[in-house]
C-alpha cells in the first residue's frame, strides 16, 4: 500500500492551520517547514506532528523543497495552511495513488473563497493545481513566488476540488496584496525584466478586463467585482513596484 507524506510551509498562521492539519491528520507523515513564527503556528503545528522544523525564509520555492527534502513516503501531497482536504478529496487521492501505474503526478482543482463567498468565476475560475505526486519524480522551482512543481513522468487530473480559504476580510487581501506584489517585483527585477508606470497602468487594467469581463467575473456579484480590483489593484503593484527599481 502506497504511503503518503503531507507537506506544509508556514508563517503566522495560527488562524487556519489546525483546520489544515485536521483536515490531512490521516496522512501517513505530516511535515511542517516554518519561517519563524511569532504566534501559536508552531505550537499547533506540534500538537499534530513532530516533524516542525523552523528555518530562515529564502521564498515559496526553496521552502518548499526544505519540506519535500523531509518527506519519507511514496507520495507527497503539498497544500498551504489555508486550504483543506473534504473527505471526498481524501477518498480520490488514496484511490488514485493505490491504482496509479505510470503515472507520477495529479493535478487537483480548486475551490476558492474570497472574504467568505465561493468564487465560481473571473480568474479564478476553472483552478487547477499540481500537488499530489511521487517523491522521487517532482521538486518545486526556486521562485520566490508563484512556485511550480517540475514533474518527470505522466500527470493526471482528479475532479474532486481542494478548497481553499484565500482571503479572510480585506484586511488579509491588502496584506497579501503588498507582500506578493513585491516579491512578483523582486522576481521580475532578477529575471532582466524591467517597466514603466505607463506600462504598470496597462498591466492592472488588462487584469481586471480579463477578469471581470472576458473570464465572467461580473457573474460572482459584487464579491467578482471586489476580486477583479483586488487582483488589478495586485499587477499594477508588482509592476509599478518593478519600474522603481534600479
Amino acid at each position: 500500500m502506497p504511503t503518503l507524506s503531507v507537506i506544509i510551509i508556514t508563517k503566522n498562521e495560527a488562524h487556519d492551520i489546525a483546520d489544515c492539519l485536521e483536515s490531512v491528520r490521516w496522512a501517513d507523515e505530516i511535515i511542517v517547514v516554518d519561517s519563524g513564527s511569532t504566534d501559536s503556528t508552531v505550537s499547533i503545528c506540534q500538537a499534530y506532528t513532530d516533524k516542525v522544523t523552523v528555518t530562515n525564509w529564502e521564498g515559496f520555492g526553496v521552502q518548499k523543497n526544505r519540506a519535500l527534502a523531509m518527506a519519507t513516503c511514496d507520495w507527497v501531497l503539498s497544500i498551504d495552511a489555508d486550504e483543506r482536504v473534504t473527505p471526498e478529496l481524501k477518498m480520490a487521492m488514496q484511490n488514485a495513488i493505490n491504482t496509479s501505474r505510470k503515472t507520477v503526478a495529479f493535478s487537483l482543482p480548486r475551490l476558492s473563497s474570497y472574504c467568505g463567498k465561493m468564487i465560481r468565476f473571473g480568474d479564478w475560475r476553472n483552478d487547477r493545481v499540481l500537488r499530489l505526486f511521487k517523491r522521487d519524480t517532482a521538486h518545486f522551482s526556486d521562485s520566490k513566488v508563484h512556485e511550480s512543481l517540475q514533474v518527470s513522468g505522466p500527470v493526471e487530473s482528479l475532479r474532486t476540488p481542494l478548497i481553499h480559504y484565500a482571503f479572510r476580510d480585506r484586511h488579509e487581501v491588502i496584506a497579501k496584496m503588498q507582500q506578493y506584489s513585491t516579491l512578483g517585483a523582486i522576481q521580475h527585477f532578477q529575471a532582466g525584466k524591467r517597466a514603466s508606470h505607463s506600462t504598470a497602468i496597462w498591466h492592472g487594467a488588462w487584469t481586471f478586463i480579463r477578469g471581470y469581463i472576458l473570464r465572467c467575473g461580473f457573474l460572482d456579484g459584487a464579491a467578482g467585482l471586489q476580486l477583479a480590483l483586488s487582483n488589478a489593484k495586485g499587477c499594477y503593484y508588482r509592476y509599478a513596484k518593478l519600474a522603481m527599481m534600479k
